[in-house]
């Protein structure tokens, strides 16, 4: 059983914490370091002051811990605000150096602070130049003072530069996480647009289809149904048919898995054109030679062809439809051409759904008017490899 980190116990580098729970958390973690005012606390205690010097001290260290807080707490992993960011900088370094001076070298680990915060809050290329100037305001202050100074400063210029080049990198992995976070949930949102894309080409192109030929054959059953009931139950029943397999396709569109064959929609587009008493010429069509053709290109191809049976079926008032498959050097073309109305105005969704599903199987597509008027249609994917030329088997229906 794997052991993993519970997210409601840390924010994240990176991260706002969200909820008391980790604000606290993560105030515990910056307050950590504040052991390292050890000495400046001793030295307000401790009987080296008067009591007013004792207390402006305190007081003064008070707000230069408040200040700190305030910087690196609210600012290290959010867009810099510069002049906020200086400002309170510039009170953490008159705070520094005031008391370092006043009351001793016991303060000046303050500075070590100062430059913390600067490599935590300030751009890498600002920061790069003020931590080496605090670390040495931090030299220029101890080498002036008294007494045990040296001892001070010999432990802190280390400290001093180190935490402060290290926060920069902290800072940098902060903020390279926060910009993670950022595209991963872009990626998520693109993804959930396009799986709705598919649905949407996918039900578009199937009830499209289906709901047509219902129209259809109820419209002929309904024209049969005074005169030859038993042909008019024939329709029904494929009516029927029809709709338990529309129920199908649409299930199988949702969960991903649909993906038609050229066989099966030859077979749909002739019994759609029959219906709709349009003559079908598949003497051009031929699927069985054409083993190469990959399962995904040969799906694109099959929406291909049920999108434009269905216009043609749809919009075109054609009489005469015929549909070729042949090879145009390394890719499949599929043809379909009617003697309809021809081109209207500009391509609506169903084109627009099926030009961006070729595009998904690196095809392309191809509209307009027929050699003899009418609309031609054009869907060309790519080959896995050469094939022969395909022996021809003539299939004409009038």
């Amino acid at each position: 059983m794997e052991i993993e980190d519970d997210p409601s116990h840390f924010s994240g580098i990176g991260g706002r914490p969200v909820g008391r729970r980790q604000v606290v958390i993560k105030l515990m973690w910056t307050s950590i370091w504040f052991a390292y005012l050890a000495a400046p606390a001793e030295d307000v205690l401790g009987d080296h002051h008067t009591t007013v010097a004792d207390i402006l001290g305190g007081a003064g260290l008070t707000a230069f811990v408040t200040s700190y807080l305030v910087l690196v707490f609210r600012h290290t992993s959010r867009s810099l605000e510069r002049d906020r960011v200086l400002a309170w900088l510039g009170v953490l370094m008159a705070l520094a150096v005031v008391l370092s001076l006043t009351l001793g070298a016991a303060w000046l680990v303050l500075f070590v602070f100062v430059s913390i915060a600067s490599g935590a809050v300030l751009p890498t290329k600002l920061a790069r130049i003020v931590i080496p100037l605090v670390t040495g305001v931090l030299v220029a202050i101890g080498a002036n003072l008294r007494g045990s100074a040296a001892e001070f400063l010999a432990a802190l210029i280390i400290p001093a530069l180190l935490g402060g080049f290290a926060m920069m990198g902290v800072r940098q992995m902060a903020l390279t996480t926060r910009a993670l976070r950022e595209a991963r949930a872009t990626v998520a949102h693109l993804a959930a647009n396009e799986e709705r894309l598919r649905l949407a080409r996918d039900l578009h192109d199937l009830l499209g289809h289906s709901l047509s030929l219902i129209t259809l054959k109820s419209e002929l059953a309904g024209r049969m149904l005074p005169d030859k009931p038993e042909d008019a139950a024939r329709q029904v029943a494929d009516i029927e048919q029809v709709s338990r397999q529309a129920l199908v396709d649409v299930r199988e569109a949702v969960s991903g898995f649909r993906r038609p064959t050229l066989e099966a929609e030859l077979a749909g587009a002739r019994t759609a054109l029959d219906a709709a008493g349009i003559a079908l010429d598949l003497s051009g069509a031929t699927t069985g030679s054409h083993a190469d053709l990959p399962p995904d290109e040969e799906g694109a191809l099959a929406w291909a062809l049920r999108e434009a049976v269905t216009n043609v079926v749809r919009h075109s008032g054609a009489r005469r439809c015929e549909v070729t498959l042949a090879e145009s050097g390394h890719e499949m073309c599929l043809t379909v051409t009617d003697t309809g109305s021809g081109p209207g105005g500009s391509p609506g969704n169903g084109l627009t759904g099926l030009a961006e599903r070729l595009a998904l199987a690196d095809g392309r597509l191809e509209t307009g008017a027929g050699p003899r008027g009418g609309f031609r249609l054009r869907a060309y994917v790519p080959l896995s490899r050469p094939v022969a030329a395909p022996v021809t088997v003539v299939q004409r229906q009038t």
